[in-house]
């Protein structure tokens, strides 16, 4: 809901608790493949400090923002069963955002360093190479009233040579987008979804994947408090080269 809106300026803390599960190994063709018994689950706490400043560039308003994820995670496939914790990589971003009317406008660019724990093959949650990440999104407000909100969110990846591996990973393009409802001053109920497709292959010339997920998600705000919570569904009903779930 609204994920292409940055905050007005002044400093926030956001949390995001990140739960996936799947149970299916997909092939090329989305058809179910590998082990019978695939099972993958991960967890993710993600601490993350947003700055917009009162600065101004083109008429947009400066920002930087950075995280760093925690994660569990637990795969088992075949004879293969590991589960690690760990700190995953860090993320650093510049942003502008732009508030204009019955719209809200944002790009960033940002990069994933590989700090995390690394190890081909394993569970480890670091990923072993340098991202490059371009965004750009824009939230419609339909409405005077700004009670109907479409929002859509672009990132497009570009990836480095893994370490260890000697693998390039694909670049990616991956969509999010929003429809949402004010169904009081607080609140805020939509549909949301994602759509993710590697655009260039990897060098190990493997195949390319693709996902794409819907679901339902609710917002809240306690102004008094200055405090915004969110919980969001999503499901895969399309996966190709990787798991669903």
């Amino acid at each position: 809901i609204k994920g292409a809106s940055l905050p007005p300026p002044g400093f926030y803390f956001r949390d995001y608790n990140y739960f996936y599960w799947a149970d299916q190994l997909n092939g090329p063709s989305g058809q179910k493949s590998g082990p019978p018994n695939f099972d993958a689950f991960t967890y993710a706490n993600i601490p993350r400090a947003i700055w917009i400043t009162d600065t101004k560039f083109l008429g947009g308003f400066v920002g930087v923002d950075a995280l760093l994820p925690l994660v569990n995670q637990h795969v088992m496939a075949g004879t293969f069963d590991s589960t690690t914790f760990g700190i995953g990589d860090l993320f650093g971003e510049g942003t502008l955002s732009w508030h204009i009317k019955q719209f809200d406008f944002a790009i960033g660019s940002g990069v994933w360093a590989p700090t995390g724990d690394f190890s081909p093959g394993s569970t480890r949650v670091g990923a072993g190479f340098w991202t490059f990440m371009q965004t750009a999104g824009a939230t419609w407000y339909i409405d005077e009233g700004k009670t109907w909100a479409v929002s859509a969110l672009n990132r497009f990846e570009f990836n480095t040579e893994q370490r260890d591996t000697h693998i390039t990973p694909g670049d990616a393009y991956t969509l999010e987008w929003g429809v949402s409802k004010s169904v009081c001053k607080e609140a805020d109920l939509g549909v949301v979804g994602y759509y993710q497709q590697q655009v260039t292959g990897n060098s190990d010339k493997s195949p390319l994947n693709r996902v794409a997920a819907i679901g339902p998600e609710v917002s809240a705000m306690f102004p008094k408090q200055m405090f915004f919570v969110s919980l969001r569904y999503n499901y895969e009903f399309m996966a190709e080269s990787r798991a669903q779930g």
